[in-house]
């Protein structure tokens, strides 16, 4: 078992998301959702990156800090569903391509200790692996909202 890298009593933002709890400990939000079943959930990310706004995370429901815990039943549905959101996301966007991201412990650029997927749109020359923390930024929870809209317009069609 690999030791923990969340502080000690760590309030998980994306345990409270799952929950649908609205409060100062996520910035999740009920409207982020665009996908749920027993085992995950897939949200609108909170943060807009670069030219690549409207990423989506997609996390067990159940609580797994990274890789390393998450048991393969989570994995392959958590692939699943990120597969799914690709081809939505390639619909309801236009993008020209997709790229997905997770990382584990800090030094891994993990931020938030509960295991999440990253699905991003991407399009030609949009500069995404030359992005600097700056160009991170929260966006708006209507602005999350439109890009809610399109994905899960897409994935009930």
């Amino acid at each position: 078992m690999i030791k923990s890298s969340a502080p000690e009593n760590y309030v998980c933002p994306i345990c409270l998301g799952v929950q649908e709890v609205v409060s100062d400990d996520t910035l999740m939000r009920p409207a982020d959702i665009i996908y749920k079943d027993r085992l995950v959930t897939a949200f609108i990310n909170s943060f807009f990156v670069g030219q690549n706004a409207g990423h989506a995370i997609v996390v067990p429901n159940d609580h797994y800090e990274n890789i390393y815990d998450l048991p393969a039943e989570y994995g392959h549905r958590i692939f699943d569903v990120a597969q799914r959101i690709a081809l939505a996301m390639k619909e309801a966007y236009g993008c020209d391509g997709i790229t997905t991201r997770q990382n584990n412990e800090p030094a891994g650029d993990q931020h938030a200790f509960h295991f999440h997927f990253h699905v991003f749109p991407r399009y030609t020359d949009d500069g995404y692996n030359t992005v600097q923390p700056s160009e991170k930024r929260l966006a708006e929870p209507g602005q999350r909202a439109e890009y809610a809209a399109k994905l899960k317009a897409q994935l009930t069609k």
